[in-house]
């Protein structure tokens, strides 16, 4: 009898490069962390002279923009692959960086790889993967918010260019950026998705206004690097159309699907690390004669963490592997709209737990589990609402499935016993 195939083991030469992950990025990208105000500010001398040495030694290591085919620079690693790294880079905020997968610059190459023209690929592509620039990715809108079909900000042809107008919210790094791809309205009549393009916009046109830098709740004012931003009759060349008109919405979907894959990765690893934060600190502190770790409730919420924990992990690993087998994001679209419902609450309720267990302290500016727990929240935001996504899902199960015409459920016993004495009649009929 043949095997089923079904195995959880890492090749061992790809183990190789994990452990070597693991113990680079602990002992010299998180420091980091503690040094680097923010990895993406190419302005920043202490960043400057900390991050690109390290870049350096992930080239030479052969890891740098795994996520991108070889052509491209990358090691065209799978999903699979690339979520078992995302598990280690998710400890650190410089770490992606570091590696060159840093969003959202990972998944405007991949758009300015499969879309752009080999004059915007030089111009704009080259620069990104080398990480002598950063982008940004401009889509939400201020009143319309994460859905297409309420954007107002709109591109009109001018002879061969085209003259951009509106206004974009929440457009993350626009701060640090070199150009922006922007997605807005030129098939205005068209009643779906289709009335939608989308542009590569240099931040110094003009007519490119940052109004302001939008902050995290307990971050400084004017210091955050969300950015609201506003275009006045920006002038875009004809050539810096990505795809063909109407085709946006189509463009930014090739970058969401596997970028939602990478954010929860990235969130198993900060999960782990207040799972560990939490675990080291209930061995360690002791209240009413006995140490936290012997008190029962306590010992609830570690194991619930930690079956939650690796149940979410599974699932973005059977979605990444699912993503290689199929190549085709629309047929996993179920999968990847399931791991964004459960991503938000499974970050939320470990880093709240260890905040509980951390007390006082916990909660304070010291720890990170404050930051965690906001986190969480925008992890229900980024890349589509939760609820959109169940939205979606529901409708994809369900599509799945057939209403009965029969008086009764499918399942209903009584039924269901009456048809199995029918089937079976004849030989039990001689049983007393």
């Amino acid at each position: 009898m043949g095997e089923l195939g079904w195995c959880f083991e890492t090749d061992p030469s790809f183990a190789e490069e994990l452990a070597w992950m693991d113990k680079f990025v602990s002992t010299e990208v998180e420091p980091l962390d503690h040094l680097v105000t923010h990895p993406l500010d190419l302005d920043d001398p202490v960043r400057q002279r900390l991050i690109p040495p390290l870049q350096q030694r992930v080239k030479e290591r052969g890891l740098w923009a795994a996520h991108l085919d070889q052509e491209l620079g990358g090691q065209g690693y799978g999903q699979l692959r690339l979520a078992l790294m995302n598990e280690i880079l998710g400890r650190s905020r410089c770490a992606p960086t570091v590696f060159g997968c840093q969003a959202p610059d990972s998944g405007n190459a991949e758009i300015l790889a499969l879309f752009g023209s080999e004059d915007i690929k030089a111009r704009y592509l080259q620069p990104l993967l080398d990480n002598t620039v950063v982008s940004a990715f401009s889509m939400t809108e201020p009143r319309g918010g994460s859905d297409p079909l309420g954007f107002v900000t709109a591109a009109v042809p001018d002879g061969d260019d085209w003259v951009l107008n509106g206004e974009k919210w929440f457009t993350s790094h626009a701060n640090f950026a070199a150009f922006f791809i922007v997605l807005a309205v030129t098939e205005p009549e068209d009643p779906g998705h289709g009335r939608m393009s989308m542009f590569v916009v240099p931040s110094d046109t003009p007519g490119v206004e940052i109004v302001r830098n939008v902050g995290l709740y307990g971050e400084q004012a004017g210091e955050g690097s969300h950015s609201y931003v506003r275009y006045t009759d920006v002038r875009i060349p004809g050539d810096h159309l990505l795809g063909g008109r109407g085709e946006g919405f189509h463009v930014a979907q090739t970058r969401l699907g596997g970028g939602r894959i990478h954010h929860a990765m990235r969130t198993v690893g900060m999960a782990r690390r207040a799972l560990d934060a939490m675990c080291e600190r209930v061995l360690s502190r002791t209240t009413k004669g006995s140490r936290l770790a012997d008190k029962q409730l306590v010992q609830a919420m570690i194991a619930d963490s930690h079956v939650e924990l690796e149940q979410f992990r599974l699932l973005v690993l059977q979605t990444a592997w699912k993503i290689d087998r199929y190549q085709n994001y629309r047929k996993v679209r179920p999968d990847i709209a399931a791991v964004k419902i459960a991503m938000p609450k499974v970050l939320h309720d470990i880093a709240g737990r260890a905040l509980q267990l951390h007390g006082s302290l916990g909660a304070s500016e010291e720890m990170p589990f404050g930051a965690m727990v906001l986190e969480s929240y925008q992890m229900g935001l980024v890349d589509g609402a939760t609820e959109l996504h169940k939205m979606t899902l529901a409708r994809d199960l369900l599509a799945q499935h057939a209403p009965t015409n029969n008086l009764f459920p499918t399942q209903h016993l009584p039924t269901l016993r009456q048809a199995a004495q029918d089937q079976y009649h004849h030989q039990l009929k001689d049983l007393p």
